[in-house]
């Protein structure tokens, strides 16, 4: 307990707790939507396109936060556009946008001074680089999201399931659909500075997925992805700053411990 309480008294560790809560919490709640709708890897592709935006904000020496925003809430729209005016799948869009971020994110750096330790850090993740911003923004849009799945759960039940179906109920399907983008681009870009460009993927596939074993309903598949998100996540924070380990890797471990343990549980469950 005195442990504990140490670790709680760095102010860092308070905002990365408070922050990492908050997006674990948004992360699973978008993530679960994601997954059924085939963009899990969204979080993966805007990752690397925040990474771009990142470079270019250091090279011009720019605000990160302002100018990775919106860049990441513009690509995010862009996937969404092509995957529904050329038809093309959700993945396939994503991989596109991505690799040529990632590229172009490559070309800045290598031309400027090369690898700083900014960028490593939104590369591996960091708790010493949660601000106070942060924690409000990360706050203020789990509020939101809370407000807008309690008023348009329905809704967005249907989106996810039979969107031919919502159409014709008279629901903006696209209004929805970009909604979630705007949401999921804001949660890579805070979720970055703590598990990294490489690794804020598993922010919103894992919980998604883990509940995806153990539960057939959407709501319940909603409620467990939560859980599951916010316990790894402090357990991935504790294990971070007791064995001195990258925060968003030991986050990712706890994680597949989750999903074998879910896996173990389904296939005994099936066969009882």
């Amino acid at each position: 307990m005195n442990t504990i309480l140490e670790l709680l008294s760095y102010p860092f560790m308070q905002r990365a707790l408070i922050c990492g809560v908050s997006i674990s919490f948004c992360s699973a709640i978008i993530g679960v939507i994601l997954v059924l709708k085939n963009y899990s890897m969204i979080g993966h592709g805007l990752g690397e396109v925040g990474f771009a935006a990142l470079s270019l904000a250091l090279v011009f020496g720019l605000p990160e936060m302002y100018v990775t925003i919106p860049i990441v809430i513009i690509a995010s729209f862009i996937i969404l556009l092509i995957s529904q005016k050329q038809g093309a799948s959700g993945d396939v869009t994503i991989a596109l946008v991505s690799t040529a971020a990632l590229a172009f994110g490559v070309i800045i750096t290598a031309m400027s001074k090369g690898f700083n330790i900014d960028v490593y850090n939104y590369m591996f993740g960091s708790v010493l680089s949660m601000t106070t911003s942060d924690v409000v923004i990360s706050v203020i849009m789990s509020i939101l999201l809370i407000v807008i799945y309690v008023f348009f759960y329905n809704r967005l039940f249907m989106i996810t399931y039979d969107e031919k179906f919502a159409k014709v109920c008279g629901i903006s399907v696209t209004f929805y659909q970009f909604l979630i983008s705007l949401f999921t681009a804001i949660v890579v870009v805070l979720g970055m500075r703590m598990m990294g460009t490489l690794l804020i993927s598993s922010l919103i596939v894992f919980p998604a997925i883990i509940a995806r074993k153990l539960t057939n309903s959407f709501k319940s598949m909603i409620m467990l992805s939560v859980m599951i998100s916010i316990i790894c996540f402090i357990f991935g924070l504790a294990f971070s700053f007791f064995l001195n380990l990258p925060t968003g890797a030991c986050i990712v471990g706890v994680y597949i411990v989750q999903y074998i343990g879910a896996l173990l549980f389904s296939k005994v469950t099936i066969h009882m």
